[in-house]
C-alpha cells in the first residue's frame, strides 16, 4: 500500500479512534491503524514507535475540543462541575477509550490543559497548599471512578439488575439499593456524586 506524503498526529489519531469506536479498544493495533490509513503497517512506525504513543494520541484527539472557558460570575463549585460535565461528555463520546484516560492523563496535553483550569477555579475558591492537592485528586478521583464505573457496570445496567434479583435473606442493603439504583440514570449518579463530593470539600 502507498504511504500517504504526509501524516499528521491527528490523522493518526483519528484513524485509532474510528478503529476503537467501531471494534473496541482490543482491536487497537498498529496493523489495524495502518489498514484504516490504507498504508503498510512498517510506515506507520515512521509517525509512531509504540502503541503507547498511538493511544496518547487518541486521548489527546478526543479532549482536544473540550471548552475550559468559565463564566467568571459563578461560585467556584459551579464552575468545577461545569469542567467536569464537559470532560465526561467528551469521554463518554468515545466510551472504549476509558481506560486510556486513566493511563495517560498527565502525558496529555488537552488534559493538563483542563487540570490547569481545575487547579485555576481551586485556586480563586481559596485552596492552597496541601488543600489544593488534595480537593484537585480527590475531584479527578471522583470523575475517574465514574468513568469506570459507567463503561464496566453502568448503574442502569444488566448487573445491576440481577443483584436487585439475589436473595434477600442474603443481601438485604444490597438488593434494596440496586433495585433503586436501577431506576436511576447516570446523570442522576453523575450529579448525585458531584455534589456530595464537592459538598465535602471546604477550602
Amino acid at each position: 500500500m502507498p504511504r500517504p506524503r504526509s501524516l499528521t498526529p491527528t490523522a493518526i489519531a483519528t484513524a485509532a479512534l474510528a478503529v476503537i469506536d467501531r471494534d473496541g479498544l482490543s482491536a487497537l493495533t498498529m496493523r489495524a491503524v495502518a489498514k484504516e490509513l490504507h498504508m503498510a503497517t512498517m510506515s506507520l512506525y515512521r509517525y509512531v514507535s509504540t502503541r503507547d504513543e498511538l493511544e496518547l494520541l487518541v486521548v489527546d484527539l478526543v479532549l482536544a475540543d473540550i471548552d475550559i472557558s468559565l463564566p467568571p460570575s459563578k461560585d467556584w463549585r459551579t464552575r468545577v462541575t461545569i469542567l467536569l460535565d464537559r470532560m465526561r461528555a467528551a469521554i463518554s463520546a468515545h466510551s472504549a477509550v476509558v481506560p486510556l484516560v486513566p493511563r495517560h492523563r498527565k502525558s496529555s496535553p488537552a488534559t493538563l490543559r483542563w487540570m490547569n483550569t481545575m487547579l485555576s477555579v481551586l485556586a480563586d475558591a481559596g485552596f492552597a497548599g496541601r488543600d489544593q492537592v488534595i480537593a484537585q485528586r480527590t475531584v479527578v478521583a471522583y470523575l475517574l471512578g465514574f468513568l469506570e464505573n459507567e463503561h464496566y457496570a453502568s448503574i442502569s445496567g444488566a448487573a445491576t439488575a440481577a443483584i436487585a434479583q439475589l436473595p434477600t435473606t442474603d443481601y438485604p442493603f444490597l438488593i434494596q439499593t440496586a433495585a433503586l439504583a436501577h431506576t436511576m440514570s447516570a446523570d442522576d449518579e453523575f450529579r448525585g456524586g458531584v455534589e456530595i463530593v464537592l459538598r465535602g470539600l471546604q477550602p
